[in-house]
Order: structure tokens, then C-alpha cells, then sequence
């Protein structure tokens, strides 16, 4: 059995949500916590990419910081490889309804992204090198990478939320 490395892509400056997107609540839990749960359910391991975040493994972006979703997804496949990972299960900090069974749904030959949600992927660690050299060529689109590995595109029958402002939560609570 192929060992999965859960990774969170946590290194985005958030400026259209306006203030730290890892620590806004959704449902009543932080959305990193809802997304290292999902991720923990289904992964050997989980790791946080991009930031500091205290109670996690943090790794930061590769080779530097400012390469958007990409950077966390390179530092993820380094870190799986080094670490004996066959595949990483990669999901942003922003997907709160991540279903706890999306690495069977991606399952497969090769990568496979969520249509919507790129940044939901599954990929395996062969791809690492290949993210660094698209990297290196000055290579930005997760989309664009995505398709230069061959990703095959999984439909979900619902999208997956995507946090990008305050309202994308819904109306506050009166609890």
C-alpha cells in the first residue's frame, strides 16, 4: 500500500478575505483544523505548508516563498519523498467540506485535481521533480501544471467550497 502524505497549502496571503483565513471559523472549527481532519482520515501524515502553525508539522513553500499553491505543493513532494511518501494528497487551507474520502475519489494512474478545486489534488512523488523543473521555467498556473503532468480531472457531483471572502462562510451565528 502506497503511504500518502496529507498537505495543507497554507501559504497564501489571504488579501481578499482581509485577515488569516486558517484561523476563521467555519461550523464551529478553525478552517485548518477542518482541513487537517479530512486530510487526517485518509493520509499516514499531515503536514502544513507555507506558514508556521502551532500543533502541526509545518514545511515551508520550495524553493521560496511567493509561488502561490504551487510552492506548498513542491515543499509537499520534497518532504514526501524524503520521507518514504508514495503520493501526496494536497488540499488549500480554504476547501472546509473536503470530503474524508477524496484520495479514493481521486484515485487512479498518475495525478488527478478536482475540476473546481486544483489546488485538491492527488499526486504522486514522480511528480516532484517535474514541478521543479516547471517551476525553474518560470511555471505559476497550478492549472497549467496540471495539465502538463497529464492531471486527470475528477468531477465531484458538488463543488467544493472555496473560502475567499468573509461571506463565502455564510451569515454569522447568534449562538
Amino acid at each position: 500500500m502506497t503511504r500518502l502524505l496529507g498537505a495543507i497549502l497554507a501559504g497564501g496571503q489571504a488579501r481578499r478575505f482581509g485577515s488569516d483565513k486558517a484561523q476563521a471559523l467555519y461550523e464551529g472549527a478553525r478552517l485548518i483544523d477542518r482541513v487537517a481532519s479530512a486530510l487526517s482520515a485518509q493520509c499516514q501524515s499531515v503536514v502544513v505548508c507555507g506558514r508556521e502553525e502551532p500543533g502541526f508539522t509545518c514545511i515551508p513553500d520550495w524553493p521560496e516563498t511567493g509561488l502561490g499553491p504551487l510552492g506548498g505543493l513542491a515543499a509537499a513532494l520534497r518532504h514526501a519523498g524524503e520521507q518514504g511518501f508514495g503520493q501526496v494528497l494536497s488540499a488549500g487551507v480554504d476547501v472546509p467540506d473536503l470530503p474524508r474520502d477524496i484520495a479514493s475519489l481521486l484515485a487512479g494512474d498518475g495525478s488527478a485535481i478536482i475540476g473546481n478545486q486544483p489546488v485538491v489534488g492527488l499526486w504522486p512523488v514522480e511528480a516532484g521533480p517535474v514541478l521543479e523543473a516547471f517551476l525553474a521555467g518560470g511555471g505559476r498556473s497550478l492549472y497549467r501544471f496540471a495539465g502538463h503532468v497529464g492531471a486527470r480531472r475528477v468531477e465531484l457531483s458538488a463543488p467544493l467550497m472555496n473560502v475567499n471572502f468573509p461571506e463565502d462562510l455564510g451569515p454569522p451565528r447568534c449562538d
